[in-house]
């Protein structure tokens, strides 16, 4: 049986939030690589976009949200958010990995609801019928495309708007909160094995007196 003390939940959880982070996010050096980044490298390299802070993180999440649900393209998300990184002074590896959240299973829930809002919204009507039809007979990838981009295209787009904004403002209210408290974390661990050291040496010093 171990003598160490049990970690906190919330510390598995921010850990592994980090862990995702870490893993989804490009390193400077790969970014740089790239070759639709390098003509921009003078303005993606520049340090600070690449340093963790408390106003570049929750900055960072909130770009990733936007680009990353506004713009659906795999490559056009990451190039969006190193180029848009600078002006926002948002943190680079935080939006690159906050654009993983709309992937191949997360977009065609994020197409409808777009449609679907921005018909409810702005009465840009998208022909919901025709969506309903096309749900029925089982339409092809083809079609829905096809679809997307004639009838639903002004519903969408409004909608996407939306829930880009809605989604980016709710990330950097998150994002903030989640730094504070995992700064907050990391300084009561570090007291904590300041005051077991301090502990510890004292207990030496008196079984050696």
């Amino acid at each position: 049986m171990s003598g160490g003390k049990p970690r906190d939940p919330k510390t598995k959880d921010k850990a592994a939030v980090m862990n995702w982070i870490r893993r989804n996010s490009p390193t400077r050096e790969e970014l740089l690589a790239s070759r639709f980044i390098k003509p921009f490298a003078h303005r993606v390299a520049h340090s600070h976009l690449w340093r963790f802070t408390r106003t570049s993180v929750p900055r960072g999440a909130a770009l990733g949200l936007f680009v990353g649900i506004f713009f659906l393209i795999p490559g056009v998300q990451i190039l969006g958010v190193a180029l848009l990184a600078l002006p926002f002074r948002a943190n680079i590896p935080i939006g690159a990995a906050m654009t993983f959240l709309s992937n191949p299973v997360t977009t065609p829930f994020i197409i409808i609801a777009s449609v679907w809002l921005g018909d409810w919204l702005f009465g840009l009507h998208a022909n919901s019928a025709t969506f309903s039809a096309m749900i029925e007979h089982g339409a092809s990838a083809g079609e829905w495309v096809r679809w997307v981009f004639s009838d639903a295209a002004p519903a969408m787009l409004a909608g996407l708007f939306v829930i880009s904004i809605v989604s980016a403002a709710l990330g950097y209210i998150l994002a903030s909160i989640f730094w504070d408290n995992w700064i907050r974390l990391r300084w009561r661990r570090k007291l904590a094995r300041a005051r077991d050291q301090r502990h510890e040496a004292s207990t030496s010093d008196t079984a050696a007196g």
